[in-house]
């Protein structure tokens, strides 16, 4: 393949991708998360995978690369998604206690 057909996939996956992920209501956002999380694992293997098998110094900085930002984005997803699951479990709380009140 071409450098250029493989830029111009590149920049037709993110605009699709950016297209589909500012759709999803915010309800699906937390079990999508975890989702993306899992898939996230799968392709730090990849990444490791492809950057073990690298025969050249740029292929193997790139595949570095790759594998650090898939673990940044993992612990980030973690770190959001728990977040948004003690938002819920404090709005649960509250509106317990305010049902006890009444």
């Amino acid at each position: 393949m071409s450098s250029f057909l493989l830029v111009c996939v590149f920049v037709v996956s993110f605009l699709l991708g950016y297209k589909i992920i500012s759709q999803v209501p915010s309800l699906l956002h937390t079990p999508l998360m975890s989702g993306m999380n899992a898939l996230s694992g799968v392709i730090i293997l990849g990444a490791l995978t492809a950057t073990t098998l690298a025969n050249s110094s740029w292929s193997i900085f790139w595949g570095a690369l790759g594998v650090g930002l898939a673990i940044t984005n993992v612990f980030g997803g973690f770190d959001v998604t728990h977040k948004m699951l003690r938002m819920v479990e404090g709005k649960k709380r509250k509106r317990a206690s305010q049902d006890e009140n009444d």
